[in-house]
């Protein structure tokens, strides 16, 4: 057997470490003493009006002390004394360390200290000749060693993919980035009280299912020893939400993740977060309501009546576009007009329309007829636009439109051409479920990977009554690309998956 050779240590990260033994030398390398009073955050805006007169006017004796503690990001040694940027959780603030102050003990190290280490300071706030706020340090500790250079300054993390694969760095270095999932903390929070506020009330549902369904997708399975069976992460929430309306909670609503073995793409991650609630006693037109109340509220919480995205001008102020699936597709193909139905003339077009059609073999026309939306009407849905009448033929969970029954009470909302929210008045009739779900389990039996397959329980369920009611999910990735103007979902999550990394 060969032995594989040890690769040789960088020169940057060899000195960082013989710093860090010297450091054990003298003591606790990584201490766990240092306790922080202020945020930067705090302390900038609490002295963003005192001008370095109203400082001077002031003894340093009387003012007031902070204690603050970041990671170094800049450091200017300028004899005996040294200007050092340091960066916190909420912002970035400068210290002004003196030999004197200090003494020779603390101040003669710390000059030596490196770039992305983490240091507390304790000190009295003024402003220098140029008016930066500054800490004028009287204690100084090192916390935590930095034992691998930063990015260099100005160019940050490039590429994209360490970008992801160490968002740790990223997030050091990149405040665009941070920003971006500052954003999608708001967005969870205004979803989450927007719907409280209308009377929802959130609730947990199971990860790990016997038998998936709520969606058409190819899950994961995985084994669970004990019980001695194939269990499945699930793929949506929504039959287990639905179980609840019929136990009487009639406002419900989940912010999940969701698991799809799905490829990757600008758009898609295998793990994904989506926000879904359902509400008993109401239809589709009330979920259209809900969703463009929602989305519209959000949009005003965070100040942004527009936002670019891809390219587009989404307005975020003006009542949502509604249009019907069928009647979409007639305006490009006008000859297809009274055909929605027609199976054969649906599969020539598309073999027309589409480069490289591949249709599946238990595909009906209803499947024929979203494939031709998708390739001939979706990219040009740029402002915001709820898509209705989808056939029941792709909509195994959606109520039958009580005038065209080849139609289901279900809409899709398209920004930017792109998927936000799906949603529809639920199907209650255990008998009509039933046989949409024998027709899934025979599609699945054919070879459709993401069809679905009988759920006994949720038809027991439905058969103890079901209330009327509607449901939407909304992809909550998607709305933060949107809303941050990011191009792939990869930005918007804090640990998107990757190949394996060859390290």
């Amino acid at each position: 057997m060969v032995e594989k050779v040890a690769a040789p240590v960088p020169e940057q990260i060899r000195v960082r470490r013989e710093k860090l033994s010297r450091l054990r030398e003298q003591g606790e390398a990584y201490p766990n003493s240092w306790r922080v009073d202020h945020l930067v955050a705090d302390i900038q805006q609490r002295y963003a009006d005192v001008d370095a007169g109203q400082f001077e006017a002031t003894d340093e004796a009387n003012r007031e002390t902070v204690r603050v503690a970041g990671r170094m990001m800049a450091h200017r040694v300028m004899g005996k004394s040294s200007f050092v940027q340091i960066q916190d959780g909420s912002g970035s603030i400068q210290l002004f360390l003196n030999r004197d102050a200090l003494g020779e003990d603390i101040y003669n190290p710390s000059k030596k200290w490196d770039l992305g280490d983490i240091i507390g300071a304790e000190g009295t706030m003024f402003r220098t000749r140029t008016g930066e706020l500054s800490v004028r340090v009287s204690h100084l500790q090192p916390i935590s060693k930095c034992l691998r250079p930063l990015p260099e300054k100005w160019h940050g993390l490039s590429d994209k993919e360490t970008r992801y694969r160490q968002r740790y760095v990223d997030l050091m270095v990149t405040p665009e980035s941070r920003e971006v999932f500052r954003t999608r903390s708001k967005l969870l929070s205004m979803l989450r009280s927007g719907l409280e506020k209308r009377g929802f009330m959130e609730v947990e549902t199971p990860m790990l299912q016997v038998q998936p369904g709520g969606a058409a997708a190819r899950p994961f399975i995985t084994h669970h020893n004990a019980l001695d069976m194939d269990i499945y992460l699930r793929i949506a929430p929504e039959l287990y939400l639905k179980r609840l309306l019929v136990g009487g909670f009639e406002r419900v609503f989940e912010i999940n993740r969701n698991f799809r073995n799905e490829g990757l793409d600008a758009t898609h991650n295998p793990e994904f977060t989506m926000v879904e609630f359902y509400q008993a006693y109401a239809d589709v037109n009330d979920a259209m309501n809900n969703t463009e109340a929602l989305i519209c509220d959000m949009a005003a919480g965070l100040g942004m009546r527009e936002v670019e995205w891809d390219g587009v001008m989404v307005r975020l102020d003006k009542p949502f576009k509604r249009i019907r699936m069928d009647e979409a597709v007639f305006e490009k193909r006008p000859d297809l007009r009274g055909h929605a139905e027609d199976k054969g003339l649906l599969a020539t077009v598309c073999l027309q329309e589409i480069e490289a059609f591949k249709p599946l073999i238990t595909w009906k026309a209803g499947h024929y007829l979203a494939a031709l939306f998708e390739e001939l009407v979706e990219s040009s849905l740029e402002q915001p636009t709820f898509v209705t009448h989808y056939p029941v033929d792709i909509s195994p969970l959606a109520r039958r439109n009580a005038e065209e029954p080849y139609f289901t009470d279900r809409f899709e909302l398209m920004i930017a051409g792109k998927e936000i929210a799906n949603g529809f008045s639920e199907l209650n009739d255990p008998d009509d479920q039933r046989a949409r779900f024998v027709a899934q389990a025979q599609a699945k039996a054919a070879g459709d990977e993401e069809a679905s397959g009988v759920d006994e329980d949720y038809l027991r369920a439905l058969e103890y009554g079901m209330p009327p009611a509607a449901g939407v999910g909304i992809g909550v990735d998607r709305l933060v690309m949107m809303f941050t103007g990011q191009h792939s979902i990869r930005d918007v999550l804090l640990f998107p998956h990757m190949r394996p990394e060859q390290i």
